[in-house]
């Protein structure tokens, strides 16, 4: 892929971006990127396209090209909603899948076929399938991260700040004691310390939260005093326990928004940290820099190119893209049905 050049014109169609951004972008690698960031935008009016951004893209990304930033379902939610007909997945492949399910008739555009996910890659669809058989009348609930072949075997889908609901709800619909959750098992560990259902775990890991420990956690504490600990719950058990608070990406983005602690760390991907950082530049955030070598494939140059070329384009076998569209609405309807009862009991 060519470099762009920074030209002045560049310069000056760039500069309310890097207004955004200056605080984290560092201004000596500002001219690498302004001349993508303008030519993407621009090529986004021209082919009516949206870039959906992931927390865990960089802030040149997330806050400069992206038309829709959170986690990956929210992401494939707001994109169902426009009349745009091309979505671009800064992000990695399940993400796309996504929000090709939500969107079929649009075109959905990877721009690296190799981002991919290693707790995705845990599982696939012929394990969900054994898991049928060996755990006859169980139903089987499928974390969000997953490839489309694995949510079509599946029940119902959940996400890190629904989980809790979702087996609460499936449990009681089925009549059973016991679900079975794939296939984070930190995720369904950390669940089962909120619920009495019993869930069967898989041994599927997040290549990026399985390395934080507690005492990765007690030396952050140590080098920071009075430090705000948040953590995704796909961190392991012993880690989550031991911050002040575990959540969903948009979970901790929230706490940060309504507490503003004067110093926080956000024990999950690295560039999160940053992005949220362009929101409150009041608080200080410490960064243990685990980053996702699968999100960071997705480059400026390279969701260029993917729009200028129309590649990769992400497409899933009908049948397959159903079944799955099923597990995910269950979902859906769960979480409207929780959040009436919330307001029902508030």
């Amino acid at each position: 892929m060519e470099t762009l050049p920074y030209t002045a014109e560049i310069a000056a169609a760039a500069a309310p971006f890097y207004a955004r951004v200056k605080h984290v972008v560092p201004e000596i690698e500002w001219p690498v990127f302004a001349p993508y960031v303008v030519a993407i935008n621009a090529l986004k009016r021209e082919k009516r396209a949206v870039v959906l951004a992931h927390n865990y893209m960089t802030p040149e990304i997330f806050h400069c090209v992206a038309d829709f930033v959170g986690d990956s379902l929210q992401l494939a939610r707001e994109a169902a909603k426009t009349d745009a007909k091309i979505i671009v997945q800064a992000g990695v492949h399940f993400m796309a899948e996504t929000a090709k399910i939500l969107s079929p008739q649009k075109t959905v555009l990877i721009p690296d076929r190799q981002a991919g996910c290693s707790l995705a890659a845990s599982v696939t669809a012929a394990d969900v399938r054994l898991l049928r058989q060996r755990y006859p009348g169980l139903p089987i609930i499928t974390y969000v991260n997953t490839s489309a072949e694995v949510k079509a075997e599946s029940d119902i889908c959940c996400t890190s700040s629904n989980a809790v609901d979702v087996v609460e709800f499936i449990a009681a619909e089925q009549g059973v004691d016991t679900v079975i959750m794939i296939p984070d098992e930190y995720l369904a560990q950390n669940v089962a310390k909120q619920t009495a259902v019993k869930i069967i775990t898989w041994k599927g890991h997040c290549e990026v939260h399985e390395r934080f420990s507690v005492e990765d956690i007690e030396s952050l504490r140590a080098a920071n005093p009075g430090l705000i600990v948040l953590a995704h719950p796909e961190c392991p058990p012993d880690v989550v326990e031991a911050a002040d608070f575990a959540g969903s990406t948009s979970g901790m983005i929230a706490y940060v928004g309504q507490n503003r602690p004067k110093r926080v760390v956000l024990v999950t991907e690295c560039s999160m940290s940053d992005n949220v950082a362009v929101e409150y530049p009041d608080v200080s955030f410490v960064r243990p820099c685990n980053l996702c070598p699968h999100m960071k494939r997705i480059t400026l140059p390279k969701i260029l190119h993917s729009l200028q070329t129309m590649t990769t384009e992400v497409t899933i076998e009908p049948l397959v893209a159903a079944r799955a569209r099923a597990a995910v609405d269950a979902m859906l309807r769960v979480s409207v049905n929780a959040r009436s009862l919330r307001r029902e009991a508030a």
